[in-house]
C-alpha cells in the first residue's frame, strides 16, 4: 500500500481555503496525526494543520460541532468522528481498525494541542503498540499561552490540569502542589473558580498569580495579583465565563520550618491534629514525629491567641 492509497480510495478532493483561495493539500501518509487547533482565534491555525485536516480520511474530535466551525471556516469537508472521554473505550477499536486498514486519521481536541486533559493518549499508546505511524502537528496551546502572558517565571513549570472538584480532595492536592519548586499552571471552570482560588490562597499563601481567561479571543482578560486578592475579587464578582487558566508563581525560598508551618496551619484549619499530621507527613515526607510536634505547638499558639482575643 502506498502513502496515498487511502486518499485515492475515497475520491474526495483534499481542498482547503487560505485567504479566500482554494488550495489542494498534498497526500498524507497513513497513520495517526495529532493536530493542534486554535484555542480561540481561528487564525492561529498553521498551514500544515490545514493540509493535514484536509488530506485526512477522518478527523477524530471531541465535539463535532466545535470542530465543524473550524473546518467550515477553512472550507474543509473531511468526515468527523467523535472521540471523547465518554465514548473512547468504544470508539478506540474502530479507529485502530481504520488505521490498520491504511487510513490517515487526524486527532484533534476542541481547542489547543490534543492529549492535554483529554483521553487521546490511550489512542496514541495503542497505535504505537500496534506499530502504526504517529505524527505530531504542533500549534496553539492554552498552557503555554497562559504561561507566556502571565509574567511569571517560565524556566520551570508544572501543568496540573484541573483540580479535584470536591473540597477535601482539592485541598489535599493543593497541599501536595505546595512542595513543587516550579510555576504552576492549572485549568478551571467558572462555577468552581472562586472556591478553587480561595483554597489555593489558603494552601499556597501569598504567591503571585495570574488568571487568564478567553486567551486569543475578543474578550481576552489577564488579571494579576496575589492569590488572596484574586480570590477575594473573583468571589465578589459575577461568575466568569469562558476558558480559564490559573498561573501561580513558585514559592519564595524560605526556611523549611516556615514552609512546614504554613502547610500545617492550612491543614489544621480544616482537620483535627491527628488528621493534619497524617496528611502533611505524607505530602512532605517529613518524619511524622517532627510534624506532630510542630502541629501541637501551632495548635497551642492558636488556643493562646483565642484566649487573648476573648479577654
Amino acid at each position: 500500500m502506498t502513502a496515498t492509497a487511502p486518499a485515492a480510495r475515497s475520491g474526495r478532493e483534499r481542498a482547503y481555503l487560505l485567504k479566500g483561495r482554494s488550495a489542494i493539500a498534498p497526500p498524507l501518509a497513513p497513520g495517526l496525526h495529532l493536530v493542534a487547533t486554535p484555542i480561540g482565534n481561528l487564525r492561529d491555525v498553521t498551514v500544515r494543520a490545514l493540509e493535514v485536516l484536509a488530506a485526512a480520511d477522518l478527523i477524530a474530535c471531541e465535539d463535532s460541532r466545535v470542530t465543524r466551525k473550524l473546518l467550515d471556516h477553512y472550507g474543509i469537508a473531511t468526515p468527523l468522528s467523535p472521540y471523547h472521554e465518554h465514548n473512547a473505550a468504544e470508539a478506540r477499536p474502530r479507529l485502530l481498525a481504520r488505521l490498520a486498514d491504511g487510513a490517515a486519521i487526524a486527532l484533534v481536541s476542541d481547542a489547543g494541542t490534543p492529549l492535554v486533559s483529554d483521553p487521546g493518549y490511550k489512542l496514541v499508546r495503542a497505535a504505537r503498540d500496534a506499530g502504526m505511524n504517529v505524527t505530531a502537528i504542533p500549534g496553539a496551546s492554552a498552557v503555554l499561552a497562559a504561561l507566556a502572558v502571565s509574567a511569571l517565571p517560565t524556566d520551570r513549570f508544572f501543568f496540573e490540569g484541573f483540580l479535584p472538584p470536591k473540597e477535601g480532595a482539592r485541598r489535599r492536592r493543593i497541599a501536595e502542589l505546595a512542595r513543587i519548586p516550579a510555576t504552576l499552571v492549572l485549568f478551571e471552570i467558572g462555577p468552581r473558580i472562586a472556591a478553587a482560588l480561595a483554597d489555593l490562597a489558603a494552601g499556597l499563601g501569598a504567591r503571585e498569580a495570574a488568571i487568564c481567561r478567553e486567551l486569543t479571543k475578543l474578550y481576552e482578560e489577564v488579571r494579576r495579583g496575589d492569590l488572596a486578592t484574586l480570590a477575594r475579587d473573583v468571589g465578589a464578582a459575577a461568575e466568569p465565563r469562558g476558558e480559564i487558566a490559573i498561573v501561580i508563581a513558585p514559592a519564595q525560598p524560605r526556611e523549611e520550618t516556615d514552609d512546614l508551618d504554613a502547610l500545617l496551619r492550612a491543614a489544621l484549619a480544616r482537620l483535627s491534629v491527628r488528621e493534619a499530621v497524617a496528611e502533611i507527613a505524607a505530602v512532605t515526607g517529613e518524619p511524622r514525629r517532627a510534624v506532630y510536634q510542630r502541629a501541637l505547638a501551632l495548635a497551642g499558639e492558636h488556643r493562646e491567641k483565642e484566649r487573648g482575643d476573648g479577654r
